[in-house]
């Protein structure tokens, strides 16, 4: 049986029109379902009892499956949820500006990035649209608090499961659904050129992020096989196109491996990479993964890193640490639940 948290409005609307209801019960429906956060169909009173009885029949309303919960002294909540196949990682952060949720788009991960735990655990199938909106949901609920950004960077490649990504946006950032502002979307993907021209031609201000993580062909073929396929100068090119389409900055991601991406000729590099692109880099604490062996960068190294690329007139943030006291890494709470 289908889940409720598939549908997006629009899918929503012709589903009920096809089983026989009024259009307009959809916006009770999404209602419920996303401003007051019902966990039963029974709960929907004003629709009729026919109704109720229909969707029970139709629908299923459930939250996710909670196996386990860390919390970090810095207040980050790492969730690992079962699913009938498995189990997936959704991650909770707290800012000055509010709840971030960073939630997962596949169960397991093929992309095999050489310093992520993700990988370690081969993906066995993309998430459906419920069970990427529910863990939203269940957060939300077992918190009692109001998700108020949502970053698409847990296990999997977000754009591997575009179809499925696409309507989880549709639902959270709707006015009628959890009205999640399209700026505090953001979606990360480690270089589909052909699925970041797809985004580009969606029409909506969803943030994009590229996971880059190297300065040069050289060292990225070496932590990330994607490279192989879509080479930086394909992958730049592909970045520059969805600026010119949307007029939007992207966010380069840049995990700071010890030795490895992390000295000033790497710096030097990046920044020639992305002159002239309307673009900034967030440099990442890296989660010591005990599997691969890299080594979180010096905090000397971190320094002078930045520095070069403000020198250079590179537009640069340092993301906080998060979740170091628990197991922080994507992919890491569920390698010893399955590993």
């Amino acid at each position: 049986m289908k889940s409720i948290y598939d549908l997006t409005l629009d899918n929503m609307e012709k589903e009920f029109l096809e089983l026989g209801e009024k259009k307009f019960r959809t916006s009770q429906v999404f209602e419920w379902l996303y401003r007051k956060h019902v966990t039963s169909f029974d709960d929907m009173t004003n629709l009729s009892q026919g109704l109720r009885e229909l969707l029970k029949q139709t629908y299923t309303l459930s939250p996710l499956e909670i196996s386990q919960k860390q919390r970090s002294q810095d207040g980050t909540v790492k969730y690992l949820f079962k699913v009938e196949d498995g189990y997936i990682e959704t991650v909770l952060m707290t800012h000055p500006y509010g709840k971030s949720l960073c939630v997962t788009s596949q169960l397991g991960c093929n992309m095999g990035c050489q310093f992520c735990a993700s990988g370690l655990l081969k993906k066995k199938r993309n998430l459906t649209t419920a069970e990427i909106v529910n863990q939203v949901m269940t957060v939300g609920n077992d918190l009692g608090e109001t998700i108020t950004h949502v970053v698409v960077m847990g296990i999997g490649e977000p754009f591997d499961n575009y179809d499925h990504l696409m309507d989880f946006i549709r639902i959270i950032n709707h006015p009628k659904g959890l009205a999640i502002g399209a700026r505090h979307i953001t979606v990360s993907t480690c270089g589909l050129t052909k699925r970041i021209a797809d985004y580009a031609n969606e029409g909506i201000q969803i943030n994009l992020a590229i996971s880059l993580h190297a300065p040069n062909d050289e060292i990225r073929d070496q932590l990330m096989p994607i490279n192989k396929v879509h080479p930086m100068d394909e992958l730049r090119a592909a970045i520059q196109s969805y600026i010119e389409k949307t007029n939007r900055r992207v966010t380069i991601e840049y995990i700071l491996l010890r030795g490895i991406n992390d000295e000033l000729i790497h710096a030097r590099q990046l920044a020639h990479y992305l002159r002239g692109l309307n673009v900034y880099v967030n440099l990442i604490p890296y989660n010591n993964v005990d599997e691969h062996g890299y080594q979180q960068s010096l905090r000397t190294s971190v320094d002078a890193f930045k520095d070069e690329l403000i020198r250079l007139k590179i537009n640069v943030t340092e993301r906080k640490e998060h979740g170091r006291d628990i197991d922080g890494a994507c992919g890491q709470l569920r390698m010893k639940k399955e590993g």
